[in-house]
């Protein structure tokens, strides 16, 4: 992509800037389906005008605005290069990285394409990769560190990205195994109230795991997986007493751990394995009076070598936008009522207390 130095214009103070797009690059991948993508950067930046002639992009506007409108068309561009199409969810998010950068409240050198780029798992052809610089930089983190902690809301990636990377591991021959595990506590419910076997009970408890797992693989090959050992998936309480070598290992729903059963889990940590721990410190579902594990260890292991902590937050959530809005919103009224999920923190639904 060409474009042309920033020209101001003293009368008016304003900037224009003309950004050429190579020809090889079809106008609806950078502009999307009428002009969907266009009208995401228009909105962003309500201040500027944009306009579109050919493969010519002009923008006039604050010498501000009219520099990050250039910026956005280059991090698209250089996503776009990779084979990669550009969706409205991934411009908001590049737009909002590159504010953040240009307000000084970025604490990181990483760029929109960088983080856009990044491939965790190609799988049934689709690619699994982060969308935002703190789901990049929890994936770096996993990559770097020996036991990582993923803390944030729902819908933030925490567990699915540390899948990815388990599977990405086992494919690579980095582990020989993938152990998933959660703890089996009611929110709300009483397990003893489930028809059927204990498995049948625990069940649901594990399906958001199993569901995880036929996103990234073979359908057909998880049972033989599974009867072989190489994957794994099983209550917290089945940990107990063994030491896991050569396995990549994932505890999710960690709030709902005690802290004697968070001293249990990584006390496991065998040979040539990595432990990712993931968790919602917000959604704590433990009977009163029962801390949670997940709450406790950030004290405890905080400045540990070779741990690592990566916080999301309701910016990384990457369901429905409302999702984050949602949380955003119950943040805000925890803070205003001194109330936790809507609810006294003294107490939770069904007697349980969100500690």
């Amino acid at each position: 992509m060409t474009q042309t130095p920033t020209a101001h214009t003293p009368a008016q103070e304003q900037a224009r800037a003309q950004i050429s797009i190579p020809a090889q690059h079809p106008m609806v991948t950078v502009l999307g389906s009428g002009d969907s993508l266009l009208r995401v950067i228009e909105k962003a930046f309500p201040g500027a005008d944009i306009h579109v002639r050919g493969n010519e992009i002009s923008a006039v506007g604050d010498s501000a605005e009219v520099a990050l409108i250039q910026r956005v068309f280059d991090e698209m561009m250089l996503v776009l290069r990779t084979g990669q199409p550009m969706t409205e969810d991934a411009v908001e998010r590049s737009i909002a990285m590159l504010k953040a950068s240009e307000n000084g409240t970025s604490d990181g050198p990483e760029t929109p394409a960088q983080v856009l780029t990044q491939n965790i798992l190609s799988s049934r052809g689709r690619t699994i990769r982060p969308k935002t610089l703190n789901q990049k930089r929890y994936v770096d983190a996993i990559d770097k560190h020996t036991i990582v902690f993923g803390i944030g809301p729902a819908g933030t990636g925490k567990t699915y990205l540390a899948m990815a990377k388990a599977v990405q591991a086992l494919q690579s021959k980095q582990v020989n195994r993938i152990i998933l595990t959660r703890p089996a506590v009611e929110a709300g419910e009483r397990l003893g109230f489930l028809p059927g076997t204990l498995y049948e009970k625990i069940d649901p408890y594990l399906r958001p795991l199993y569901d995880a797992l036929h996103d990234m693989l073979d359908p057909d090959s998880i049972p033989r997986l599974m009867a072989a050992g190489t994957i794994e998936v099983a209550p917290l309480a089945y940990m107990r007493g063994r030491t896991l070598n050569d396995a990549f290992i994932i505890l999710d729903e960690a709030q709902n751990t005690s802290p004697e059963q968070m001293k249990m889990f990584l006390t496991r940590l065998g040979f040539d394995s990595k432990i990712v721990i993931t968790g919602d410190v917000t959604q704590v579902d433990l009977p009163d009076g029962t801390k949670s594990g997940l709450r406790q260890v950030q004290e405890i292991l905080d400045g540990v070598d070779d741990v690592h902590f990566s916080w999301l937050s309701s910016h990384d959530v990457v369901r429905h936008k409302l999702v984050g809005r949602i949380v955003d919103a119950y943040e805000k009224y925890d803070s205003r009522h001194g109330t936790q999920n809507g609810m006294q923190k003294s107490r939770g639904k069904s007697g349980h207390k969100g500690k």
